[in-house]
């Protein structure tokens, strides 16, 4: 096999790989009331299915992508994949909810480990800028189409066969990337002598637990509670421990100076906003078709296919040209303008609404200002690093999505329901009244994050929208023979 035809093919290996990352977080959402059924979960105990991902998906992101540097990549991916892919098993096949939610937290720690990895070995596998914009259109198709590729798959494996299948349909695929990726992923050996930063890793990993762990627990014990202040205060003094930390150790798990990188430090915040609009606009749009319309698990996965199909087409056919004749911001600002118009036209949604009339064109420009914007979004985080860094500037891109999404998730939900109970509970008035509050707060913030790439990202040329061989992972650094 050629090295080119290697290279493309390790990079559809590293996107389905992700894409059972991306997929789990939304695929069991629609499945939840069925599971709650049969395992018997208490309602408040049926929300750690989804937090028991979170808690640890979230919490290790930043220390996967470390280690991947540290380790290898490769190494990091396959071992993780391997994990991943049994811990679907165990979920699968859980007899009781005790099991289930244990394999989720496997799952979740599994997961971030492979999501931290695979944009730093996409990096590392194309140096050509018109090569990585076309790479990492495909990754970010992955990314942002995922989310709405889970609902309908949930719904369709939830309605026409078990919600088992909608954690062991993971087990093939997970199989097929384990075997393909020992085939065609190149070999990369780490940083050799570099050790692990143990204090700093078990500081930032505890902090971003507790951070996470007090942000979904804040709807349900009150954002104002001694129990969900107290934990978010002590994530923040682990935080502010680790960072004094980091700022003394001469081996640090996160270099400071990372932060003092403008690009890089304008998409944190930038993906943190945008990923918690879009988090909440799945899950809250699901819950209007459902509780509103009426829909089934079925229809309301078949309602998210326009999205992901115009993801796929702006993400895949245009992104990286525009990103190689622009530049980064522009097509970033946009993208993420168009999310915030296609979020505007949600709030507008009534109690009788039509899918088609009030619905689909919101979904439609969403789905279009995602496909855009994710892929220079994706390159902006991870520009303007050392060779050795790659690793961890994809577990900060990865953490500052993931935590944006379940803080966004937290605060929408929370906005959701407090108006409904304003206007009189579940009556579907209220609930409309509460859903439309919520997306408009969503489509402030996606407007929020335009606002901030449009005016604090550096202007680039087109040639330097993507990272310079000088600033990523070298092709020497993952060259070698697959093992």
């Amino acid at each position: 096999m050629n090295d080119n035809r290697a290279r493309w093919l390790a990079l559809w290996v590293l996107c389905l790989g992700d894409l059972m990352i991306v997929l789990d977080t939304n695929i069991v959402n629609v499945a939840l009331p069925t599971i709650q059924g049969d395992l018997g979960f208490t309602q408040s105990a049926l929300a750690w299915v989804v937090n028991a991902y979170m808690l640890t998906f979230g919490g290790f992101l930043l220390l996967g992508g470390r280690l991947g540097d540290l380790l290898g990549n490769r190494k990091v991916f396959l071992v993780s994949v391997v994990a991943f892919t049994l811990a679907s098993a165990v979920c699968g096949l859980a007899p009781t909810a005790e099991l289930l939610v244990a394999g989720r937290g496997v799952q979740g720690l599994a997961g971030a480990l492979v999501s931290a990895v695979a944009l730093a070995l996409i990096v590392g596998l194309f140096q050509d800028p018109a090569e990585r914009a076309k790479a990492m259109a495909l990754y970010g198709f992955v990314m942002s189409g995922g989310g709405a590729i889970g609902v309908l798959l949930g719904g369709v494996l939830t309605g026409f066969v078990s919600w088992h299948w909608v954690f062991l349909v993971n087990v093939p695929v997970g199989v097929a990337v384990g075997i393909l990726g020992l085939r065609v992923l190149p070999a990369d050996r780490g940083t050799v002598g570099t050790r692990l930063d143990v204090p700093g890793a078990v500081l930032v990993t505890t902090s971003l637990m507790l951070v996470v762990y007090g942000v979904v627990g804040g709807g349900d014990h009150g954002w104002t509670s001694a129990r969900t202040l107290g934990v978010l205060a002590v994530g923040a003094v682990l935080m502010a421990a680790f960072l004094g930390w980091e700022a003394r150790s001469g081996n640090p798990l996160v270099p400071l100076r990372f932060f003092r990188i403008r690009t890089i430090a304008v998409a944190q915040v930038v993906g943190m906003l945008w990923s918690g609009a879009m988090f909440a606009t799945f899950f809250l749009s699901s819950l209007y078709l459902q509780q509103v319309l009426a829909y089934d698990a079925l229809q309301i996965g078949l309602a998210f296919v326009p999205t992901a199909v115009v993801m796929a087409l702006f993400s895949l056919r245009w992104s990286d040209r525009l990103v190689m004749r622009f530049g980064a911001r522009g097509p970033l600002t946009v993208g993420l303008g168009i999310v915030a118009v296609g979020l505007a036209l949600l709030a507008r949604v009534p109690v009788d609404g039509s899918y088609v009339v009030d619905v689909l064109p919101a979904m439609v420009l969403t789905g279009a200002g995602a496909g855009i914007a994710l892929n220079p979004m994706l390159i902006a985080a991870t520009s303007d690093v050392e060779p050795q860094d790659a690793g961890l500037a994809s577990g900060l891109a990865n953490t500052s999505f993931s935590l944006g999404g379940a803080l966004g998730l937290a605060v929408l939900v929370s906005v959701s329901t407090w108006r409904s109970d304003a206007l009189g509970g579940a009556s579907a008035e209220a609930l409309t009244g509460g859903f439309q509050l919520a997306f408009g707060c969503g489509a402030l913030f996606a407007l929020a994050a335009a606002v901030i790439a449009g005016t604090l990202l550096r202007s680039a040329a087109a040639a330097e929208a993507a990272p310079q061989p000088s600033a990523t992972v070298s092709a020497s650094t993952v060259s070698g023979s697959s093992s």
